[in-house]
Formats: C-alpha cells, sequence, structure tokens
C-alpha cells in the first residue's frame, strides 16, 4: 500500500481507472495469420465508431511499401506494426452474425495480396500495396445479401475459396451456406454467375474448406438444425478434380451425438480433427487418438475460422489444452507429449497460425490484456510481437483474482473467479462487508475468461466485488458439465450463480444485503431470470438480453440460434408451456428489484423487441428501472460513448441501490 491509507466505505474509494479507460481498452486482436513470413491480425478501434482494421507487423529490417494505410504505425522490438486499412474500412465478417475469420493474403513477387470481409457491404475486396480495395463480389438485392467468411487462397487457380451464406428472400432464415469459390480478377464483383459453389446446400452451416498440402482433397465440417456445432457436427471429405470441381465427397467423422471442433492437415497429408466422442474435444490423426486426456482441446465453435491447433511443418502440433483449451503447448503426435509454452499469458484465444517452425497466438493474463504472442518452437522463445499490453493506470489498482469451486444444488461443483475488492491505498471500515456483482457469461455455452478486463476492474478498484460464474453448461469443463444445462436453461443458470452468490455472503466474503448480477446476451438472460424468480439481488444490470422464450426463434432472431432452444429449453412442439414458464418477460409481475435495461437499435440476434414486450408487462407495477438505448450498436457493444455511457449507467445504479456516495459519474434517472 501507499504511505497514506485511506479509511473509506467500499464503492466509494477513488479510482484512476474511470469509463473512459475501460472503454479504451476493451477488445482484443484476433484472426492472426501469415502473409508470407509476416504477421498479421485484425484490432479493435473503438475510438473510430467501433470498426476492426487489419494490422501487419514488418519484419525486423524489411521496409516495404505499405497498402493503403492512413493509420499510424509503432515501432516496437524486432519489427513495425502498421495498421493497414484506414477508416471506414472495417474488417469483419456477419456470417452467422458472429462472423468468422476475416481475411487471408499470401506474398506474390515480394508483395502482399490480401483479401478481406468489409462490414459495410460484406463483400469481399482484394488489396495490393499502392492500390485501393477493390470488390472480389457482388452485392444482391435479395434479403440481407451475400456474405463470406474463411477464406483460402489459391493463388495458382486465381481464386479465393471460403463459405458463402447467401440470403434466398426477407426473414432471418430463408438463407443458404455453400462453400464457394471466387475469383481473383474481379469478373464476380457484378456478376453472381462468376462464383462457383463446390458443394450443394444440403447442410444448413458449413465451415472454410482446408485443403490438402497436395491440394488433392479438401476437408470442412457441416451441421444442421435443431443442433448447435457442440452438440454434433460432422467431419465431411471430398476429392479435388483438376478442374477444381469437388467429387466423392462424404461424412468420415462425427453426427449428431459427437462435435468436432476443427478439421486441418498435417504437413504429410494426414488428417486431424478435434472430437468429443469420449466426453472431452481430444484431437484424432487420421481417425486414432493422439493424446488421450481429460482437458478440452477444442472449443465451442462459434465463429468459422476458430483454430485450436496448428500442424508445423516438423511434425508436431501446436496446440491449446487444459480447463477451457487455453494453454498454449507443442505436441507431439508420436509420444502423446505436450510440452507448454513458457510465458505469464494464462488464456489463449482460439487463433492459432502457424508458419514452418513459428506460431502466433494471442494471449493473456489476469494482469495483461490480449496481445500477440510468437512462439518459435525450436529454440522454445515466447515473446510479444504486437499489440502489447500497456498500463492504462498503476497495476497496483487491477484485482487479483481467485479461482474457485463453489458446491451447488445436489453437491454440484460450480467453478468461478472471485474478484474482490481491491486498491493500493483504501481500507473499509472495520466490520464492513462489501457489495458484490454476480456476472453471468453469455452464450450460454461458453464460459468467462481469466484474464485481465478494465470493465471489472473499474468495480473492484472503487471497493465493489465482482464474480464470474462459469454455471453448469460453460465449456471447459468436458461434455457432462456442458450438459447440464441442456432443458434446463433458466433453471441450472439461476441456481448456480445463486448458490455462489450466497455462499459469498454465507462466509462473510459479501454483504449478503447488497448482491447484484449482471449479464449480455444469454447472461442478460440468466439476470432477469435470477431477479425474476429469486431473491438473491438487489438490483441487476441486464444488457441485449433474451427475455421472451415465447418470440425469441424462428422469424425473430438469426438463423443459428433460431432452434437453440430446443436443447436449452425442450422441444417447442411437445413442450410450449415450458417457453411461456421460463420466459423472465411471462414473470414481470413478480420483479421488485430496481434495474438497468442496456439494449443496441441494430441488434439481429437479441432484437429490441425482447426489451419491449418486458417493459409492456411490467407497466404500472412502480419497479425502479432504466431503459437505455443505443443507435448503431448491435450484439455487444463496439463504441467508446456507448461503453461509457453503459459503465457508469451501471455504477449509478449500484451506487444509489447500495446507497453509495460516487463522483464524477451521470446520476442514472430510474423512473417507475
Amino acid at each position: 500500500m501507499g504511505e497514506t491509507v485511506q479509511t473509506l466505505p467500499y464503492g466509494e474509494w477513488p479510482s484512476p481507472i474511470d469509463a473512459a479507460t475501460a472503454a479504451a481498452h476493451d477488445g482484443k486482436p484476433e484472426f492472426v495469420g501469415f502473409v508470407g513470413d509476416e504477421v498479421w491480425w485484425t484490432e479493435p478501434r473503438p475510438a473510430e465508431g467501433g470498426r476492426r482494421t487489419l494490422v501487419r507487423r514488418h519484419n525486423e529490417g524489411v521496409e516495404r511499401e505499405a497498402l493503403p494505410d492512413k493509420g499510424g504505425g509503432g515501432r516496437r522490438a524486432g519489427g513495425t506494426e502498421v495498421s493497414v486499412l484506414s477508416a471506414p474500412w472495417n474488417v469483419r465478417s456477419r456470417v452467422v452474425e458472429y462472423g468468422g475469420r476475416p481475411w487471408a493474403g499470401f506474398v506474390r513477387d515480394d508483395d502482399p495480396l490480401v483479401v478481406f470481409v468489409n462490414f459495410a457491404d460484406q463483400r469481399l475486396h482484394r488489396c495490393e500495396p499502392g492500390g485501393e480495395p477493390r470488390p472480389l463480389t457482388p452485392l444482391s438485392p435479395v434479403g440481407q445479401g451475400l456474405r463470406w467468411a474463411e477464406p483460402t487462397l489459391l493463388p495458382d487457380r486465381g481464386e479465393v475459396w471460403c463459405v458463402l451464406e447467401e440470403f434466398t428472400g426477407d426473414g432471418p432464415s430463408e438463407v443458404r451456406r455453400v462453400l464457394a469459390a471466387v475469383p481473383l480478377d474481379g469478373s464476380a464483383a457484378e456478376d453472381r454467375g462468376a462464383v462457383r459453389e463446390l458443394t450443394d446446400d444440403r447442410n444448413r452451416f458449413v465451415t472454410g474448406p482446408r485443403l490438402s498440402p497436395d491440394g488433392r482433397r479438401v476437408a470442412w465440417l457441416a451441421w444442421d438444425h435443431p443442433r448447435m456445432p457442440w452438440d454434433g457436427t460432422e467431419l465431411r471429405l471430398a476429392e479435388v478434380a483438376p478442374d477444381g470441381t469437388l467429387h466423392n465427397a462424404r461424412t468420415v467423422a462425427g453426427g449428431p451425438g459427437e462435435s468436432i471442433a476443427q478439421a486441418d492437415w498435417t504437413h504429410d497429408g494426414r488428417l486431424l480433427h478435434t472430437s468429443d466422442r469420449t466426453g472431452w474435444w481430444n484431437l484424432y490423426l487420421d481417425g486414432e487418438p493422439v493424446c488421450p486426456r481429460e482437458e478440452e482441446f477444442g472449443g465451442p465453435l462459434w465463429q468459422p475460422g476458430s483454430r485450436w491447433f496448428a500442424p508445423l511443418d516438423s511434425g508436431l502440433i501446436a496446440v491449446l489444452h487444459g480447463r477451457g483449451a487455453t494453454t498454449l503447448g507443442i505436441l507431439d503426435p508420436e509420444t502423446g507429449e505436450v510440452v507448454d509454452a513458457a510465458g505469464p499469458w494464462t488464456e489463449f484465444a482460439p487463433t492459432l497460425a502457424a508458419h514452418g517452425e513459428r506460431v502466433v497466438a494471442v494471449g493473456a493474463g489476469p494482469r495483461s490484456a490480449p496481445e500477440v504472442v510468437e512462439l518459435d518452437t525450436r529454440t522454445g522463445r515466447t515473446r510479444v510481437i504486437g499489440a502489447p499490453h500497456k498500463d492504462a493506470v498503476d497495476p497496483a489498482h487491477y484485482p487479483d483474482p481467485q479461482v474457485r469451486t463453489f458446491t451447488g444444488p445436489g453437491g454440484r461443483e460450480i467453478h468461478a473467479h472471485v474478484y474482490p475488492p481491491h486498491h493500493p491505498d483504501c481500507v473499509a471500515p472495520d466490520g464492513q462487508l462489501p457489495p458484490y456483482v454476480i456476472w453471468a457469461h453469455g452464450g450460454p455455452t461458453g464460459r468467462a475468461p481469466l484474464v485481465l478486463d478494465l470493465g471489472i476492474a473499474y468495480f473492484t478498484s472503487r471497493g465493489i466485488g465482482v464474480v464470474e460464474v462459469n454455471y453448469g453448461g460453460s465449456t471447459g469443463y468436458g461434455r457432462a458439465y456442458r450438459d447440464r444445462l441442456r432443458e434446463q436453461w433458466g433453471v441450472v443458470d439461476v441456481e448456480d450463480c445463486a448458490a455462489v452468490a450466497l455462499a459469498l455472503a454465507d462466509e462473510g466474503t459479501a454483504d449478503r444485503d447488497r448482491l447484484a448480477i449482471r449479464g449480455g446476451s444469454a447472461g442478460g438472460w440468466t439476470a432477469a431470470a435470477s431477479l425474476t424468480t429469486t431473491d438473491v439481488y438487489a438490483c441487476g444490470t441486464i444488457l441485449y438480453p433474451v427475455l421472451d422464450l415465447t418470440g425469441w426463434g424462428p422469424g425473430e432472431t438469426h438463423d443459428l440460434e433460431s432452434e437453440y432452444l430446443e436443447s436449452l429449453i425442450g422441444p417447442r412442439a411437445e413442450v410450449p408451456e415450458r417457453y411461456a414458464e421460463r420466459s423472465p418477460a411471462a414473470h414481470a409481475d413478480r420483479l421488485t428489484a430496481p434495474f438497468l435495461l442496456l439494449q443496441g437499435l441494430d441488434d439481429v440476434i437479441c432484437p429490441p423487441v425482447q426489451c419491449e414486450r418486458f417493459l409492456a408487462r411490467l407497466k404500472g407495477r412502480k419497479v425502479p428501472h432504466a431503459y437505455l438505448t443505443f443507435e448503431g450498436e448491435g450484439h455487444g457493444f463496439r463504441r467508446t460513448d456507448t461503453m461509457v455511457r453503459a459503465l457508469e449507467a451501471e455504477l449509478s445504479l449500484y451506487a444509489q441501490v447500495f446507497n453509495l456516495s460516487v463522483r464524477g459519474v451521470p446520476v442514472l434517472e430510474l423512473t417507475e
């Protein structure tokens, strides 16, 4: 602690982490890859309308003409980091709405050529040094048009192979998906007929093509409604004819009860894939287990192009493994031995890439934000090569998380990360217990990562504790843990969050009378369900939620999740009453706790009508609340001004309910 320690009530500690600081450091680098020997990735720009840019890292001693770039670059040890595309270019795909890998590149005549998806029009564009991006794909007037993801460049064929998502009508589920080949010469920019379809649309969902080293075979994943990709997927394989057509397409692994998360090829043409057939996502080489363990080597496939492993030219395999598949290691498929990379990073995102003996990834830890990391497998050396973490404030204000396991109903285990209040120069009066906010993650098939989040530090540095609950249904703990939520959404997640909150109060860690819950998307559902079915919480923050199951489904949400409730709630045709019984909107009359509701007006996943129905049924109940909407925001907030307003509003809610004196934050007007 510092020389002068102040005694102040929990929640009233002065903090250098304001909402603008937290917002400026929101987001992370994604979709790393190699263009020749160079490492490239996408990176957020919250202050530029929330767009994502493409960044390249020039190798040490290499100076080439940059692609059209009016953005700045910064010197880093061993190279130069340059933002490739200036505003308004936004490198982001909308395939299945959550997007997927939006770019690919290669080197031709010593210069890079990249293709990328631009968010505004969802067209594939081609870009080279000295020129402006130009479209490769056409626009479509039908529905939401054409979308593209997970491109693979085939320069010898003059094509880029990728996922094509094509809307056939105005409805969100009037859509087909195929693998397609797009000419690199731009001839398809105004002609849909010039796009060559590689597969038929018998499967509702597909991932991008992975070509064998000799180019004679191609593999991809496919699945259909009502399954989600973590329920069951198929590994498809076909031969590639000399003219580029596919033949003898067949399923070689997977099925309705087996989830295959990724497939790729070794340098010598053997097929690798991850499967959870044993209850854990493990790695298989030509169908045989490589390293059978009760830990994960894969995860939920929310975005086409996610990569939990990357084969190396040496025959070794870079893998993410462990609880949550977040530890970077090198696997020897001959012995099954895994050697973990050294360094301070405890969480690696599923975006591995390999070139020769080099591996790049995005790693983070409890005291560092996500950054681009390179591992040299010959020397074992790891180093940060891009988006390096910079302390925005004195790290003494960062929280010290605790990884804990709690006991829930029936003695079941509940995993959580507890972030106690922490300030280097403040303590609370003797005998006072802090308020705590339970954070329910989205998904719900997902997990809360253990990484530095200034959004959490915003509260803990003020004396408000946070606990992230990886409730039953979360990923990272095997299929049995994941399946706890099957037909139990709104029950198990609510019970687990309440069990953790009450355990913290019972053990004297949290103030029983000052507990709150917050969550976004599926976490918003859990927060709302908790407020309408329990008396555990004094208030709650609900972000872009699902609130009315009777409406949320085909026609009201996007195609990927339109039948998600078949497994989370039960078959709609068989148990229709359950959809109403579980909906927070149906129980608005039970709600007594103040709440904050935050919603993006462009959200097509959890549209504003969900909030509107909920509020209509609450009318006349005289429950203090605020409803804030944001134009130009979709599912998840990306703009600096939005994130600042949301954080400050949330803090103001807690200040009013917990009777805290908070300075420098606009007072949130609560209406009844």
